[in-house]
């Protein structure tokens, strides 16, 4: 298993590259970056950094230097580092749900829950969108987070209602079965060999998100989708 210093460095390649690159090509052949074009790459920078630490591991000092701002700069954009989380927060939820609609197109019933379900192993490749989801719910201590927490998820559960149109049991097993995924893939159980972990994975259906970090996965160095435009608040 990759040390601490070896999955930050993964993680700022597969996400910082994605998200910042974004940032870069909207920037090109117009100049200097717009308010709304600096405060998307502050969110960029931000997803990366809230990854690591969360809300009280995570400093200011280090988001601005990742966006390549100053401290006083980014209060401008965001007043507060609860804010710029919140934000954060918003972002996850609202690529999520974005996610599950693009998947979905026209589909309805068990057809787009099939196409969800693909679409979420998707999102899973990505490793700062599934350590902030986890972040958002270890961070509902604070009432503000809390709340922030359960608008996104309220607005997921509406999403996947709404397009399905299936019953509520079969729309709670779905969400179920995401959280089971959320597990296996932080813990990256799909390639640990032994027999605990195999029968967990072995639990989720086939071509579910629990095959997300087998060895024989896509690299992780393509884009993870939705990854180059994050929405801003």
């Amino acid at each position: 298993m990759p040390s601490t210093d070896e999955a930050r460095l993964m993680l700022d390649k597969v996400v910082s590259g994605h998200y910042l690159r974004g940032m870069a090509t909207r920037a090109e052949g117009g100049g200097r970056m717009s308010a709304e074009q600096r405060r998307a790459s502050v969110l960029a920078a931000a997803v990366v950094e809230f990854a690591h630490g969360g809300l009280t591991g995570t400093s200011t000092e280090s988001i601005a230097l990742r966006a390549g701002i100053s401290q006083p700069y980014l209060f401008r954009l965001y007043p507060t580092k609860k804010a710029l989380f919140l934000a954060v927060i918003a972002d996850t939820f609202h690529r999520t749900a974005t996610h599950f609609e693009q998947a979905a197109g026209e589909l309805t019933g068990e057809a787009a829950l099939d196409a969800m379900k693909e679409s979420y192993q998707e999102l899973l490749a990505d490793p700062a969108y599934l350590l902030n989801q986890l972040q958002a719910y270890s961070g509902c201590y604070d009432a503000e987070v809390q709340a922030a927490t359960r608008t996104g998820f309220h607005r997921l559960w509406d999403t996947v209602l709404r397009i399905t149109g299936l019953p509520v049991d079969d729309v709670r097993q779905f969400f179920a079965y995401g959280m089971l995924f959320n597990i296996i893939a932080a813990m990256d159980l799909a390639v640990l060999d032994e027999q605990w972990a195999q029968m967990i994975c072995l639990a989720a259906p086939p071509g579910s998100a629990a095959s997300v970090l087998r060895p024989d996965a896509p690299s992780l160095d393509r884009p993870a989708p939705g990854a180059l435009g994050p929405h801003t608040t």
